[in-house]
């Protein structure tokens, strides 16, 4: 049986709504590349693994788990998508994002949008943090079911970012602000390419959020994009880029990271 895009997500939501009782005000975050130990800072009341809920995509890539977590952060009621899937996986936009049209059928009005990126900005180092206040969006894929010419909404909230900032100014977390230039991989970008983006304006790069930051704003979602710096794009150091040096990167920022998202938490 073949079934349509908005079935699909209709039997997925009624699956979530007949086991657990999402909240209001709960806040959805995804938890890019490395950055899934956040988990471990939250109650979980509930855990979904993408595979048993009815046409949820689940990811193939390592640091990527394919869970949808339910719980709260000490009175926050949040979900967590642990591992999102990408575009260079084979999948096409609808899938990629799927889990935001969901979240927004449960409720979810504001979204947290984490990643691992390659850093072009000169000032930018691994192991350092930045909000995205705009994005490039260079995947060229229709995210719009029924996409005509329209204008497109603000992406990244002014008043979350602001909040953020003041945020991490009194955890002593430094904090960049940068524009995320989004591509499709899986193959990380020639030094050409990387001065290619640096004169169009962004300051880092990576392989998601951009067409789920859209959707998000398209849906009427408050929407926040935090990275983390893994690495220096391609030709800005010496070092070969691998996805086990960005999870590794990750992994010694958890600790700054979740102090800093934690505390963000507790302000909105």
């Amino acid at each position: 049986m073949t079934f349509s895009f908005d079935e699909k997500l209709s039997a997925a939501q009624a699956f979530i709504e007949a086991r657990h009782s999402v909240e209001p005000e709960t806040i959805g975050v995804v938890l890019g590349s490395g950055l899934g130990n956040f988990a471990s800072e939250i109650s979980v009341h509930h855990t979904f693994q993408a595979s048993e809920i009815p046409h949820y995509p689940a990811s193939t890539v390592a640091g990527h788990d394919g869970l949808l977590m339910f719980g709260k952060l000490e009175l926050q009621p949040l979900v967590l998508v642990k591992g999102r899937v990408h575009l260079y996986e084979g999948r096409p936009a609808g899938q990629i994002t799927f889990y935001v049209r969901l979240l927004a059928r449960l409720g979810v009005r504001t979204l947290i949008l984490t990643n691992a990126a390659g850093g072009i900005n000169s000032d930018f180092h691994a192991g350092d943090l930045c909000v995205i206040t705009d994005h490039l969006n260079l995947m060229f894929e229709p995210v719009s079911l029924h996409p005509t010419p329209h204008h497109q909404p603000v992406l990244y909230d002014e008043p979350l970012i602001d909040v953020l900032l003041q945020t991490a100014s009194d955890c002593d977390v430094p904090l960049h602000r940068g524009v995320y230039a989004g591509v499709k991989g899986p193959s990380y970008e020639t030094p050409a390419e990387v001065r290619m983006l640096g004169m169009m304006g962004a300051d880092l790069v990576g392989m998601s959020t951009v067409i789920e930051a859209s959707v998000a704003a398209s849906l009427g979602m408050r929407v926040l994009g935090v990275s983390l710096v893994t690495n220096k794009a391609a030709g800005l150091s010496d070092e070969l880029l691998s996805h086990d040096d960005v999870q590794s990167v990750a992994a010694q920022a958890q600790q700054k990271f979740s102090r800093l998202l934690k505390a963000f938490i507790a302000r909105v």
